[in-house]
């Protein structure tokens, strides 16, 4: 089969490898009918992610229709059509049986991000994601395995068409989680730092939860743009503008908004200092978006992050968010308790991801789609490829 592979920094090839096989019986083999690249997907593009190897597959998000099923797979058959939650997980350890599918407890032979980890167990196996969660094959190929197949892989209706329903893998419920975690309801004041495809999902779910105000923070216009017709945000470029969390407080009154939501992640744009710390590997992350939530957030208020980050932050402002009396909710989505009802809420016009795709390419050409969109190159706002 043809797969997208990494093969260093910012070389990424289509090869010919292997077909999967099914290795456990609860797993599936998936034919891949569409797949996307995400925001997260580039920091492995850029060789930011320790783990990978030369020749591993990419890709967590993705769909199609099931070609091969293990004995012991029951929720889903052969010829089925689903999508496939970025997060592999059990669903009969500890966590999972809170609901809490990307701390599973089972799936990942990785040993995680944590620098401190002690002896706790690493979270769940991740789709083309590094050793640091297992190792496993992505979807940016015409097959994949498809482990814990009874835990996860959602039927969806023919009545939809699969743009409308891939970014139900990833980021779809990972905005909608940053919504809920930033505790959006009726009325409420956010903002969104960050205008990629994760911020653009946040917006989406905020509206339909009834948020009134959205502020959304970027530096590039066209993406800024994009958002103030889609979902009706208050634009601001920090290119232009370069404290927009005190241009925030200055539009609610001088208290700030109920809610943040950090979508950028530990490559955010920091300091002079910062960018030397993080070469030289002394910083992990920069803590500037941090540091414009917790200033642009009201007392009392919530900071939702769903964007990764890893390692140590030296300037993150904790004494701050503590004199706010700041709520932090944070890590990777529960992907599988969230499918369901987005599915429905797509169903019913409430929801249209699609939107957010500017670009559609082949399998074979996803080499370029990666510097497409990692260069914001032709207004890139999401790239789907179709093997």
């Amino acid at each position: 089969m043809k797969a997208l592979t990494y093969q260093g920094s910012k070389d990424v090839r289509v090869e010919t490898v292997p077909d999967p096989i099914l290795v456990e019986s609860d797993d599936i083999i998936l034919r891949v009918t569409a797949t996307a690249i995400c925001g997260s997907d580039l920091h492995i593009y850029r060789g930011k992610i320790p783990g990978m190897e030369d020749g591993d597959i990419l890709g967590h998000e993705f769909m199609g229709i099931v070609e091969e099923a293990g004995r012991d797979v029951t929720k889903v058959k052969v010829g089925d059509r689903v999508v496939i939650p970025f997060v592999i997980a059990c669903g009969r350890c500890f966590h999972c049986l809170l609901d809490e599918y990307a701390a599973c407890e089972t799936t990942n032979t990785g040993p995680g991000a944590s620098l401190n980890r002690k002896s706790i167990k690493p979270p769940a196996a991740l789709f083309g994601y590094s050793a640091l969660y297992g190792g496993v094959p992505g979807g940016q190929a015409e097959l994949v395995r498809v482990p814990k197949a009874n835990v996860g892989p959602l039927p969806v209706p023919d009545a939809l068409g699969d743009e409308q329903v891939l970014f139900l893998s990833d980021i779809l419920p990972t905005g909608y989680q940053a919504a809920v975690n930033a505790g959006v309801e009726p009325g409420s004041s956010l903002a969104i730092f960050g205008a990629g495809p994760v911020g653009c999902m946040s917006a989406a779910c905020a509206r339909m939860l009834g948020a009134e105000t959205i502020f959304m923070v970027d530096h590039n216009p066209y993406r800024l743009e994009f958002a103030r017709e889609a979902y009706g945000v208050i634009p601001i470029d920090f290119d232009e503008d370069d404290d927009p969390a005190d241009t925030i407080l200055q539009a609610t009154a001088g208290r700030g908004v109920d809610a943040t939501i950090e979508a950028v992640g530990f490559e955010a744009k920091g300091s002079a200092t910062e960018t030397v710390l993080t070469t030289l590997k002394l910083e992990g992350s920069s803590g500037k978006a941090l540091r414009q939530c917790i200033a642009a957030t009201r007392r009392g208020g919530t900071v939702s992050v769903p964007g990764v980050y890893t390692g140590f932050i030296h300037g993150f402002l904790f004494g701050d968010a503590f004199d706010k009396g700041l709520t932090f909710k944070m890590g990777q989505t529960h992907v599988q308790g969230l499918m369901p009802e987005l599915l429905e809420a797509i169903g019913e016009g409430k929801l249209a991801p699609e939107i957010i795709i500017s670009h559609r390419m082949s399998l074979a050409d996803a080499a370029k789609g990666y510097q497409v969109f990692n260069d914001r190159e032709d207004e890139c706002r999401k790239v789907v490829l179709t093997p």
